[in-house]
């Protein structure tokens, strides 16, 4: 019940955040100069106040998340989490069991041709040995 408030509680406070955003002025670049005239009417304020809206709001969804994944019910984490692993499971057996596609070029490595007439035994640290 806890998490699904808090998860309601973080929509909400996305959405908030999403419209104080849009609202502010912007600080700097072609549009700050358009926005000087504000300023000068004696705006100031509902800045100041969408500024600590705004962060006021990130730190309420900040505090949630953290609440919601507390508040999680263990059981159906842990049922989520044997889930997934049972699927990435099948999936490392889909992909060893299939083969390696066609895109990928292989290369081909010719077999080692040893000649018949020389003796393996033989090595260049014996022949300067002699």
């Amino acid at each position: 019940m806890l998490y699904t408030i808090c998860i309601a509680l973080i929509l909400v406070a996305s959405v908030l955040v999403i419209l104080a955003v849009l609202v502010q002025n912007p600080k700097s670049g072609m549009a700050a100069n358009f926005g000087a005239s504000n300023q000068v009417m004696g705006v100031r304020e509902t800045t100041h106040f969408l500024e600590k809206f705004t962060w006021a709001m990130a730190i309420t969804i900040l505090v949630l998340s953290l609440v919601a994944t507390l508040a999680m019910d263990r059981s159906k984490v842990a049922e989520s989490n044997s889930e997934v692993a049972k699927d990435a499971k099948a999936l490392q057996e889909r992909v060893l069991e299939t083969e390696v596609p066609a895109a990928i070029p292989q290369a081909e490595i010719p077999a080692a041709e040893t000649p018949a007439e020389t003796p393996a035994a033989e090595t260049p640290a014996a022949e300067s040995a002699e």
